[in-house]
């Protein structure tokens, strides 16, 4: 670099030679050859100027290299799922629908290098709440469903737009004819029901629904031939995530969900040793309920007229209705197509129920909040022990909105080390002042600007309780081998979220998140 150095003065410098060189010399003659006529005999001749350089000024750096960005995608890889990629389902057995869950590409080989496109005149989305009516066709546009479902008024398409009129399989006339029903038997409007788990979802328009009342709906559905009904979901600004009942447990702590839903879900209830409601109870609270709508329910009314599938439904409630009396629940109701059950506060009578009935087992020996990657077992996961019959097991959650800054009985209880009532507090209250600076400079949180929000490592879930104010939702997330497993902490507090390995794919589709929010989690996997 010090042989780039160049002087100003010397470029001056140089011209100068170079012009006289060039021209015939006209320069007058010297000064002492003239007699000088001054009236100060004392005048002196000043120097002669100087054209060394005295300061010098570095030429400017190369530019730095541009690095390689990533190209993007071909444009079939618009809706890519990476976990859950129906040209990968046939290497994987078909039984119990494994096929359809998650399954990562290897390390090595199968991953992208690119960036997922956009789909072609994708616009932003439709700002909620007008999003629950309506979204963009450009943005998911997959017609078929609008045909297939067309007769259950599911949506419709009416230009560029995608319609929810808020009908569904068993609530063609109307979701919210449907909730009014439920709500005659479940009560949805006194704040005891804040967390739902909607198996099987559609486009989530019971979820929906529920918001009305002040509940959070986590809606899931597999990838299937109805092509993105969760991507439906999410374009809709409603919470969902793939996923489905097949052979590990979802990805949720145990006595997650106040109530738990299913419409024409088509979940073999009874099948593989009732495996999958054995599922639905570990994740429900105690005193939840489960809610099934749909076949077989209500068959003498649906399928009078067919005396062979008649039969066959039959047999299946009475198969279902067996299997929930030795899983200890209580059946609520049955109104037309809709049944409602209800697991016990505690397992004080259970217990002595199932050493007489010996049939369905409790589980022994295996971490009920565990989840991610975790086969099921077809046994009954105990709820934690309670001495006084009237009492609920894992402790009574306050009616929201209380329940969200009342310390969760999981941290009363010391049941995660470091957590305490004090830091529980102090906790709640540095985010939201975070929460208060993120307001001032992203400037839009009151807006329709955001509505989709991930936690990428929520902790017990501060910084969603922060924004409840706000006109959006988050997902929090627990890395599923964090120091502290507070996933069911954030759940007690009546917000909703997952387990998750950030090694791996989400299980969502693109674009479906407007602000994805961490902290502290780069350092958790420097080192894998």
């Amino acid at each position: 670099m010090a042989d780039q150095v160049v002087s100003i003065s010397e470029i001056a410098f140089s011209s100068l030679q170079t012009s006289s060189q060039s021209w015939p010399d006209t320069s007058p003659p010297p000064l002492h050859d003239h007699s000088l006529h001054c009236s100060n005999p004392n005048f002196s001749i000043s120097p002669p100027l100087q054209f060394s350089a005295h300061h010098t000024l570095p030429l400017p750096p190369e530019p730095p290299k541009i690095p390689n960005f990533l190209d993007f995608c071909s444009e079939n890889f618009t809706n890519y799922c990476p976990c859950h990629d129906p040209s990968r389902e046939n290497g994987f057995p078909a039984e119990n629908k494994f096929d359809k869950e998650r399954h990562c590409p290897e390390e090595t080989g199968e991953g992208l290098r690119c960036l997922i496109p956009a789909p072609v005149r994708y616009r932003r989305p439709v700002p909620w709440p007008k999003s629950r009516e309506f979204v963009w066709f450009s943005n998911v546009p997959f017609p078929r469903l609008t045909v297939y479902k067309k007769s259950q008024n599911w949506v419709r398409l009416e230009g560029d737009r995608l319609v929810f009129p808020g009908g569904g399989t068993s609530f063609r006339q109307g979701v919210k004819g449907y909730v009014e029903e439920i709500k005659k038997v479940v009560p949805l409007a006194s704040g005891s029901i804040r967390t739902v788990l909607d198996v099987g979802c559609g486009v989530a328009s019971f979820g929906a629904s529920l918001m009305d009342y002040n509940i959070l709906t986590m809606s899931i559905a597999p990838i299937d031939n109805h092509e993105a009904q969760v991507q439906f979901a999410l374009e809709r600004g409603l919470p969902a995530m793939l996923g489905i009942l097949s052979v590990h447990r979802l990805p949720y702590p145990s006595r997650s969900f106040d109530m738990a839903h299913c419409s024409r879900c088509l979940v073999p209830w009874t099948q593989y040793g009732g495996l999958y409601l054995m599922e639905i109870d570990r994740v429900l609270r105690p005193g939840g309920y489960w809610i099934l709508s749909g076949p077989p329910i209500n068959w003498k009314v649906t399928y009078k007229d067919y005396q062979s599938q008649a039969q066959d439904f039959e047999k299946e409630q009475i198969s279902l209705e067996d299997l929930a009396r030795r899983m200890c629940w209580k059946k609520v109701a049955e109104r037309g197509p809709i049944a409602v059950w209800r697991k016990p506060t505690n397992h004080i009578h259970c217990i002595q129920k199932l050493k007489l009935w010996k049939s369905i087992q409790l589980c022994v020996g295996n971490d009920p909040d565990a989840s991610w990657y975790k086969k099921m077992d077809p046994c009954i996961t105990p709820l934690p022990n309670v001495t006084d019959i009237h009492a609920i097991s894992g402790g009574a959650l306050q009616k929201w909105p209380k329940r969200l800054m009342s310390t969760p009985p999981r941290i009363t209880s010391d049941l995660i080390k470091g957590i305490t009532v004090k830091t529980f507090h102090e906790d709640t209250q540095l985010w939201r002042k975070r929460v208060s600076h993120y307001h001032v400079v992203l400037k839009s949180l009151k807006t329709d600007k955001y509505r989709n929000i991930m936690d990428v490592n929520a902790g017990i879930g501060s910084f969603a309780a922060a924004l409840v104010e706000f006109p959006v939702w988050v997902m929090n997330v627990v890395p599923f081998d964090a120091e502290k497993n507070t996933l069911g902490v954030v759940f007690e507090r009546g917000l909703i979220g997952t387990y998750m390995n950030w090694c791996e794919a989400f299980s969502t589709y693109p674009r479906t998140y407007d602000l994805i929010h961490a902290y502290s989690v780069f350092s958790m996997y420097i080192d894998k």
